[in-house]
């Protein structure tokens, strides 16, 4: 097909646009990644350097050297993964009953769960009632609180409600059962909104650190995010802790270095992550967005 002197137009604007778009995400990724191997002195002087004695593993050495890490890394594994499978296997079953237009008490539901989005306990009550649960420095601090997500019920109610009712009513003339009709014709037609609700709850929990600051105290269930936050922490210079100005500048080196490495790997999982997820992604979004 041809198109117009106009179309053509539009569709230079267009690729000139989404080029300077991905040159603004990706600029910031390849200069972490770059500066990751890259002397500090060097990219502080020069900014990038194609000679091979101006590239190092040193950030990555210290941070592996450290058993801390990988011990992090399994705790955020483990919290992130079990935050996921709770969140939304919740998601999925409050979606699925509140798109039933049969639910009795189904507006009330809404509001209720409504309500806790513009309110909460706070954080002093939210910790005392961890505390009083016996969750502290366990799991379930981490995962329990912030499992049942609204945003993510609405994004499953949407999509469960654009699935046509001819399909439930076709099993149900079949006899299915209504657990049998969930099972098997509803799940297997969701992959695209649970592969969604997926990706957004293990990333969510992946970067997070704040609750496991609050509730952990022992430093072998610390997630990645805060170990690597106490490596960095360890390596600035606090004033008037060294005199020696020469070994003031090393260390500032060090903590460049780590800074720069550490994001690279707490960024890894996540972007080998997101391509098994991409074929779903695009479509669960505008699915459970759209009412």
């Amino acid at each position: 097909m041809n198109n117009s002197k106009g179309d053509r137009m539009l569709l230079l604007i267009n690729n000139v646009l989404l080029g300077i778009i991905v040159l603004v995400v990706l600029a910031p990724l390849l200069y972490v990644l770059l500066a990751s191997f890259l002397q500090p002195n060097v990219l502080i002087s020069k900014g990038f350097s194609f000679n091979a004695t101006d590239w190092t593993l040193e950030g990555y050495k210290r941070i592996f050297s450290d058993g801390t890490i990988l011990r992090g890394f399994f705790n955020s594994l483990l919290y992130a993964t079990t935050f996921t499978i709770v969140t939304v296997t919740v998601s999925v079953l409050a979606g699925y009953s509140l798109s039933n237009d049969d639910l009795v008490g189904k507006k009330a539901f809404m509001i209720f769960f409504l309500i806790t989005m513009f309110f909460n306990g706070g954080l002093i009550p939210t910790y005392l009632v961890i505390r009083d649960l016996g969750m502290l420095n366990t799991i379930w601090a981490i995962v329990l609180p912030n499992a049942i997500s609204v945003w993510f019920i609405i994004l499953a109610r949407t999509y469960f409600k654009a699935i046509p009712k001819e399909l439930k009513e076709a099993a149900r003339i079949d006899g299915a059962s209504e657990f049998g009709i969930f099972l098997k014709i509803i799940l297997p037609l969701s992959k695209p909104i649970i592969f969604v609700l997926a990706l957004y709850a293990f990333i969510g929990q992946w970067n997070a650190y704040f609750d496991a600051m609050i509730y952990l105290d022992d430093r072998e269930l610390f997630p990645l995010q805060l170990v690597l936050r106490s490596i960095l922490i360890q390596n600035e210079v606090q004033p008037g802790m060294i005199s020696d100005q020469l070994a003031m500048a090393e260390l500032q080196k060090i903590s460049e270095m780590i800074k720069y490495s550490s994001i690279v790997i707490a960024s890894l999982p996540l972007l080998i992550m997101y391509p098994f997820f991409q074929k779903y992604f695009e479509k669960g979004v505008m699915v459970g967005s759209l009412k």
